[in-house]
């Protein structure tokens, strides 16, 4: 089995992220469209998971792309779908916070972009449409999630151009070995020791 390669920074994923963004600014109010706070998401990982890995710094560079391809020179960035012991530290800031410090700014309208998640699966339903919306209704704040990037057309021609690529080199090009710490399986297999 082979795998695509990494394809955050891909111009195609960008524009499929970008064209849900806007969809979702267009959802907002015109005369509120340009205060409105694009907030990227994406799940949170432990901070050591995140020092050993380039997750944290794609995310951020995929979300930079995206708001500037969406004209969008504000954004920030915000986690979801925190787990684990409480006394281990996560990326931050969790996107239940964030709203609250947004409200306490003063801001009203949020459009909240799964830049992390390639589908509208349920981390993004519940901890976006259920969770967030709930806690931005009791701030008062308008609240608008974009949409994933999913089966956006461009991510359809993105995915067919990687396919192509691996089959017209004609071998199976591995991942450089800093590509997915902490996500490789023992030499056993699963679950041996």
């Amino acid at each position: 089995m082979d795998k695509l390669p990494p394809f955050c920074g891909h111009p195609l994923f960008v524009e499929a992220n970008a064209a849900r963004v806007e969809e979702a600014l267009a959802q907002i109010p015109a005369e509120r469209r340009g205060s409105a706070r694009l907030v990227f998401t994406a799940h949170s990982i432990p901070v050591v998971m995140a020092g050993a890995s380039r997750y944290e710094e794609q995310i951020r560079e995929t979300a930079r792309a995206v708001a500037d391809r969406a004209g969008r020179a504000e954004w920030d960035m915000a986690w979801q779908s925190r787990s684990g012991p409480p006394q281990q530290p996560w990326l931050e800031p969790d996107i239940l916070t964030h709203l609250r410090g947004l409200a306490a700014a003063g801001i009203g309208s949020v459009v909240a972009a799964p830049i992390g998640f390639l589908s509208d699966h349920m981390e993004v339903l519940y901890d976006l449409d259920v969770e967030a919306a709930e806690v931005a209704r009791e701030l008062g704040i308008e609240f608008v999630r974009a949409g994933s990037a999913g089966l956006h057309p461009a991510m359809l021609r993105m995915f067919r151009e990687l396919v192509m690529e691996r089959l017209e080199a004609g071998e199976v090009v591995a991942c450089p070995p800093d590509c997915c710490p902490g996500m490789r399986r023992p030499a056993g297999g699963r679950g041996s020791s």
